[in-house]
């Protein structure tokens, strides 16, 4: 089977192209990208096209490889023990399996969804290579070597707050996601509304474009802003005529919290306006 996008999700050919690749190769696919353009909803919409179970790992600053693999309770069986519990020679009773070892053990191939994993600590990556270039560990303490039964479909997502190390680099196929041009951003939004006008839609793309262009923004609007702002505009029952010839040096775009997400590009569009009025 091959990954062509779903019915709720627009795949580039490129991007196509990659998950096919990973999939044929059996390597982990990196996938970068501005955050908001899908990375995560990729590997959930990867798992539904091939009809698989799907794994998901979310890292935070706080999240060690250990996890992935396993956790010891070593407290809790030292407690048991002091207390006469009846699994306490069971060492494996004090073993919890983690995400990995969830996917290597699994009876069929699964997705498994690294996702973010630049919020790790910078050795994060490389504790984790001979996993995922070798799919298995070794638990010391049962002694015993977990191996994937079936080598899961891994994807791993990265927002580029960290660089990754080269040797972690040199075990993935890659692909960067890159913002939708207008052409696939209207496949997009026919995906979330499909009964949408598209005068309303073309109109509000092109202040959306325009924000996006705006020099200085700390976070340009992404994918899923765009899409959240069409449902407000839709909920206000905004008209397209509102949004034609719109001039962002005049005014703000009604519901501008929903593109903007800080007060630093909220204050640089009122720069803007008050600039053009001074001029």
């Amino acid at each position: 089977m091959e990954f062509k996008g779903t019915s709720k999700y627009v795949a580039p050919r490129e991007l196509q192209i990659a998950v096919n690749a990973a999939v044929h190769l059996q390597k982990p696919l990196l996938v970068k990208g501005e955050p908001g353009t899908g990375k995560t909803l990729l590997a959930h919409e990867i798992a539904k096209a091939l009809k698989k179970p799907l794994i998901t790992w979310h890292i935070k600053s706080t999240t060690l490889a250990q996890q992935g693999l396993y956790e010891y309770d070593a407290v809790s069986r030292l407690r048991d023990s002091q207390l006469g519990g009846e699994n306490v020679d069971n060492i494996e009773h004090y073993i919890k399996k983690g995400k990995l070892w969830e996917a290597f053990s699994a009876k069929e191939s699964v997705v498994l969804l690294i996702d973010e994993i630049d919020k790790a600590d910078i050795e994060f990556p490389n504790d984790l290579l001979l996993e995922l270039d070798k799919m298995e560990f070794f638990v010391y303490e049962t002694q015993k070597t977990v191996k994937a039964k079936i080598r899961p479909i891994v994807i791993i997502t990265s927002n580029n707050e960290k660089e990754l190390p080269d040797a972690f680099l040199r075990r993935c196929l890659f692909h960067y996601i890159r913002f939708p041009e207008q052409e696939t951003m209207q496949q997009i939004v026919d995906v979330h509304f499909p009964d949408i006008e598209k005068e309303l839609v073309g109109n509000a793309m092109s202040i959306f474009y325009g924000v996006r262009d705006i020099r200085g923004l700390k976070k340009k609007p992404s994918t899923s802003e765009l899409i959240d702002w069409l449902k407000l505009l839709l909920m206000e029952k905004i008209q397209a005529g509102d949004l034609e010839d719109f001039d962002l040096k005049e005014t703000l775009p009604p519901h501008a919290h929903a593109l903007l997400k800080n007060e630093q590009d909220l204050n640089l569009l009122d720069e803007l306006r008050r600039m053009k009025r001074k001029y």
